[in-house]
């Protein structure tokens, strides 16, 4: 039983004892005192009969009438004048009367009187005696009368005390939620402080959890600090906070080689026209803001797509890489038109001042001949003269679907079910199973290959189907459970996050499966995450309260944002393959990923590498702290 359950019925027990006990204390002592006043009563009538009757002549007809006389005022059961041998002389006794009070009251709190004697004296004889008993029929009215109106009374403030009652133990119970919700949610690995309740051992106790969580908070936080700087100054330009030459073209081969990346993309090369002129013309420091405003307009515009990364590769070149885009011509168009209403206008004494080139390319395309491609791109721009720009498509991509194909291909996969999972394990450092990742696969034809995520995903995206294709992926996920003991990752579209629909059919289907749930992980890349932060906390809220596992996917590239691991109770996370790539040779992310984990581990967070591609790859990685891997090392 719950301490308020305990709290509640003891305050009930309590008042309904000294409700109880009062109410018949109060009626027991009306009782004690109408029987007294009616012993009382009969004592002084009968002395008094007994004195008028000795004065007058002793007559019967006289005694009959001192008898009457009495009698008639009422409130009498009988009065009887006796001989000396216990003869009657005269009496009068009253019929039986029905009192408006109800049997089981007058026996539970009888009346019992005692006659009133007197003895009646004739000359220095004894005449007789006089015997009194008053009608207790009115008593038992009158404490009938007065027990109601204590229950009354008894009631309403029994009312108020207890509505009292109610506000206080509402103020405690309140007080101890927050407690328990503070301790469930460091639990659950979510950091929050909670106000100091104004009980005094509850406040000391919220002081002491509110103190831990803080010296948590700010240890983790500057470790966050340091870990970003150190990603920072490894594989990010100082100047315009953009990705490396190294960090952009070990993102670019990532993509390139991960079969579940995007089929297509677009790469964007932009070079500053003689940034040895620039600075002669502008200065060091204006130049610099030059090189930095370039730097910033990269930045937004690859923040528009998903997994996509803008660097500084070489001092005056900047490079866009967009997953998923096919339109190289309209990417041009639109960085076109961006530069020349915002950055052309900043600097018009340099009216040659960019040359703007792009290409097309293909999931596992040779990347140096992707470079030379765009490159070429370049030079044909340079021949347009200033500011110019050119496309080139990819003339080896395969047979591109219309918008209408994509669209029926999709709803008639919705329909019918034509969506695969492929399972790829994910092993802990002692090789037991943590988990088997499940892919999403499209079958068009039976006799045709199944399409990878990468390919259908942003159509999916496109045509706002999403949700859907999550739901039946849990869906197929939860047979899996049924059918295998391991527990299976699936992975949730950034823009299935915000919907709300999405989020409370997700809940409804899981909470009929709530005996698989704590055998499955769902998973969020690093954009949709932080993307729709608020209704990814609350996803990750309602999955933890169901008994899933929850994790973001694809992390690293956000890391400003590490801080807020803390109000999510995250269970893992998986870094981004490009951390990964080359880490045998990159001491820089070889001390960002041991940090990386020290400091998540903290918080209870466990690393899973991903995209580990070699023997040498997995003994560093699992030196370096990870709790997990997966990739083409496991023999996916």
């Amino acid at each position: 039983m719950s301490l308020m359950r305990q709290l509640w019925l003891a305050v009930v027990v309590s008042a309904m004892i000294a409700f109880i006990g009062s109410l018949f204390i109060s009626v027991w002592s009306a009782q004690a005192y109408l029987s007294q006043q009616l012993d009382r009563k009969n004592i002084d009538i009968a002395n008094s009969l007994a004195l008028s009757i000795t004065q007058l002549d002793k007559t019967k007809a006289m005694i009959d009438l001192q008898v009457a006389a009495i009698f008639d005022t009422g409130d009498y059961q009988s009065i009887s004048v006796r001989d000396p041998l216990g003869r009657v002389i005269s009496s009068r006794k009253l019929g039986k009367v029905e009192a408006d009070v109800p049997h089981w009251f007058m026996r539970l709190f009888e009346i019992n009187l005692n006659p009133g004697v007197a003895d009646i004296s004739a000359s220095r004889d004894k005449y007789g005696s006089v015997q009194v008993i008053s009608d207790n029929h009115f008593a038992y009215i009158a404490l009938w009368k007065q027990s109601k109106n204590l229950l009354f009374w008894f009631s309403l403030v029994g009312m108020v005390v207890g509505f009292i009652a109610m506000l206080v133990l509402r103020a405690i119970g309140h007080s101890l939620d927050m407690v328990v919700d503070q301790a469930n949610a460091i639990g659950e690995r979510r950091l929050m402080t909670i106000a100091e309740p104004r009980i005094s051992e509850l406040k000391a106790l919220a002081r002491a959890m509110n103190g831990m969580v803080e010296r948590v908070w700010k240890l983790f936080n500057e470790e966050a600090s340091r870990i970003d700087e150190l990603r920072r100054r490894v594989n990010y330009d100082q100047l315009t906070n953009l990705s490396n030459r190294e960090y952009f073209m070990a993102h670019f081969k990532t993509h390139l080689t991960a079969t579940e990346s995007a089929r297509s993309g677009v790469v964007v090369l932009i070079r500053l026209r003689d940034l040895n002129n620039i600075n002669v013309i502008l200065g060091h420091a204006e130049a610099d803001n030059l090189l930095r405003e370039m730097g910033q307009i990269c930045m937004e515009y690859s923040r528009q797509f998903e997994d996509a990364l803008s660097g500084r590769i070489k001092a005056g070149e900047f490079a866009i890489m967009l997953p998923g885009e096919s339109d190289s011509l309209k990417v041009v168009n639109q960085l076109s038109a961006i530069l020349k209403s915002t950055f052309i206008n900043r600097w018009p004494d340099l009216p040659d001042l960019y040359h703007l080139g792009a290409v097309g390319f293909e999931r596992m395309a040779n990347m140096p001949d992707i470079l030379s491609n765009v490159d070429h791109a370049l030079a044909l721009a340079e021949g347009q003269g200033p500011n110019g720009c050119h496309a080139i498509e990819n003339k080896g991509q395969t047979e591109v679907m219309s918008g209408e194909q994509w669209h029926a291909l999709l709803m008639h996969a919705v329909e019918t079910g034509n969506i695969k999972l492929a399972f790829y394990p994910v092993l802990r450092n002692d090789g037991s199973s943590l988990h088997q990742e499940a892919m999403a696969r499209l079958q068009t034809d039976v006799n045709k290959s199944l399409i990878v995520a990468g390919e259908f995903m942003p159509m999916v995206a496109h045509f706002n189907l999403a949700s859907q294709f999550d739901l039946e992926v849990v869906r197929l996920a939860i047979d899996r459970l049924s059918k295998f003991p391991e527990s299976v990752a699936i992975n949730i579209s950034a823009s299935s996050i915000a919907n709300w629909t999405f989020r409370n059919e997700l809940a409804k289907l899981l909470r009929r499966n709530a005996n698989m749930c704590n055998r499955l992980w769902l998973e969020v890349t690093e954009y949709g995450a932080f993307k729709h932060f608020d209704a990814f906390k609350d996803l990750c809220f309602a999955l933890k309260g169901i008994g899933c596992h929850v994790g973001v996917e694809q992390f690293g590239q956000r890391l400003s944002e590490i801080k807020k691991i803390t109000e999510l109770g995250l269970d893992y996370v998986k870094l981004h393959p490009n951390l990964v790539e080359g880490i045998e040779k990159n001491l820089g992310n070889q001390e960002f990923i041991r940090r990386f984990c020290e400091v998540v581990r903290t918080v209870g967070v466990k690393v899973i590498a991903v995209g580990v591609h070699s023997n040498v790859e997995l003994k560093i990685l699992r030196e370096l702290g990870v709790d997990a891997v997966t990739g083409p090392v496991l023999g996916n």
